[in-house]
């Protein structure tokens, strides 16, 4: 179901590759089990914001059946994930809680990628697949705010890779 929305969205697989888009199958606890099997501490696991906490205790995958978008710092770590339901359900978009890695306000998706442009300005988007899109279509430049608004720090961010950019939200 993922790759066929990838494919009505026209994402070819390459850049479905340098981006790192996956797919979280509709398993509730898949993962989690996965990560204890390979040796992680549940306290770890339980402060990654991969999952939450049911009324029993319990954990459960909270990207389960849903297309991934991993969130890159600007050096190449993978900090966080956005994801995508696939069908009717909501929310459309789920985003991993702000953890120690990560904070929302204080990066941009793709500019891992948009830092090695030719291009002199960053063009900036709202969401991951304006961002993808862009990129896809040659403009190499692309970044998207992860939210709605642009905040100081990545004001500063931008400034420290261009010093001209276009907002098209």
């Amino acid at each position: 179901e993922a790759k066929l929305y990838l494919k009505k969205r026209g994402i070819s697989p390459k850049t479905q590759t340098v981006f790192g888009l996956g797919y979280a199958p509709d398993r509730w606890q898949g993962l989690y089990n996965h990560l204890l099997k390979k040796g992680f501490a549940a306290r770890d696991i339980n402060e990654s914001g991969l999952f939450r906490q049911n009324k029993k205790g319990g954990w459960f995958d909270l990207f389960r059946d849903r297309l991934v978008f991993p969130i890159i710092d600007v050096m190449g770590n993978i900090i966080a994930f956005g994801a995508r339901v696939l069908g009717d359900g909501m929310p459309k978009y789920l985003n991993s809680p702000e953890t120690t890695l990560y904070t929302k306000g204080k990066h941009l998706y793709g500019l891992n990628l948009a830092k090695r442009s030719r291009d002199d300005r960053l063009i900036i988007v709202e969401g991951y697949m304006d961002c993808i899109a862009l990129h896809q279509a040659g403009f190499d430049q692309a970044v998207a705010s992860l939210g709605t608004a642009l905040t100081p720090d990545q004001a500063g961010l931008i400034r420290k890779y261009r010093e001209e950019v276009v907002l098209a939200y």
